[in-house]
């Protein structure tokens, strides 16, 4: 005899027949399980809690190539040109230097040459003329010169001076082994300090600073005591 039981309406309910093996049957699923709603996910996104996939990615893409702290950003390749530019700016800027350094010593050198092939032409030139102002101070010396011999030896003398030749040597010069040729030492001389010309036998000549013929001296020495 079944047991029946009475359904929540008040109906009466018909209880289950027993298995074979003696054991009640299950309950049916919706018996054995309460009714579950699904767990409400808070809206993460909506909070700001959690970044989405767009949100990583770009915060990624911004870190990447990014330099660590204490390291020196890399060069872009503008940089890169800029600084290899400088840099042959800099290497032509010293080359011209050098070039101009190297064409200003070329440019005295050519001068000086220059100058030295003409004083060695003047010198050239200059030296046998003066034999022949030798001979016109000896004719001076024993007397005046007068007419055409005189305008002669005026104009000459004149043209070796504007060559650059000049005389030195005059009585009284203190001796200058540099300048002077001593012929002799004809005594002493009480009114002279050091060793001086006393007698001019030839004058000297030079062209500028270089001695073209010393002068030929007869020198007296200071008298002793």
């Amino acid at each position: 005899m079944t047991e029946d039981h009475l359904t929540p309406e008040g109906e009466p309910q018909e209880a289950a027949a027993p298995s074979p093996g003696g054991d009640p049957a299950p309950d049916t699923a919706a018996d054995q399980q309460p009714d579950q709603q699904p767990d409400q996910q808070p809206d993460a996104a909506a909070d700001g809690q959690v970044d989405g996939p767009d949100t990583a990615a770009d915060d990624a893409a911004a870190t990447e190539g990014a330099p660590a702290e204490g390291e020196a950003a890399e060069p872009t390749p503008e940089e890169d040109e800029l600084t290899v530019t400088k840099m042959a700016l800099e290497e032509r800027t010293l080359d011209l230097q050098r070039l101009q350094a190297e064409f200003l010593n070329y440019k005295r050198r050519v001068e000086r040459d220059r100058e030295l092939i003409k004083e060695n032409a003047t010198y050239a030139a200059l030296t046998p003329i003066i034999d022949v102002l030798d001979t016109i101070d000896r004719a001076r010396e024993h007397e005046p010169l007068e007419g055409g011999f005189k305008a002669t030896a005026e104009q000459l003398e004149r043209v070796v001076s504007g060559l650059g030749l000049a005389k030195f040597g005059e009585v009284g010069d203190p001796f200058d082994p540099e300048l002077h040729e001593a012929l002799s030492h004809i005594g002493t001389d009480p009114e002279v300090e050091v060793t001086t010309c006393k007698v001019i036998a030839k004058a000297g000549y030079k062209i500028g600073d270089r001695v073209v013929r010393a002068a030929q001296v007869l020198v007296v020495d200071p008298a002793e005591g």
